[in-house]
């Protein structure tokens, strides 16, 4: 079991929590609350040692287009790198319908 700590900045603000996915076997979890610090704040949780390149590379991808503020926290049980871009871009649409629904 391996966790990892990421920061990136933020330019827009994330307004609503978001829960996707579970961790089960080769699938993972992913929660995103806003924060106010202009900080995207990454946790992992990955039951597979020895990826955190991988995991950089990915998130770097990800929040080039997407840099909300959050708190973002992803529990994984051996995800690949196109399951976990699926989930956060699955987890930020369920927060963009949260916002539209409220209109």
């Amino acid at each position: 079991m391996e966790r990892l700590v990421f920061e990136y900045p933020a330019t827009t603000q994330l307004t609503e929590c978001s829960h996707v996915g579970v961790v089960g076997s080769g699938d993972l979890e992913i929660i995103m609350v806003p924060n106010d610090k202009k900080l995207v704040s990454v946790e992992i949780n990955t039951s597979i040692d020895g990826f955190a390149d991988i995991w950089k590379a990915v998130l770097e991808r990800f929040f080039e287009e997407n840099a909300h503020a959050m708190n973002l926290k992803i529990n994984d049980f051996g995800a690949t790198p196109g399951m976990v871009t699926m989930r956060l871009a699955q987890a930020l649409e369920v927060t963009s319908s949260h916002e539209y629904a409220k209109r």
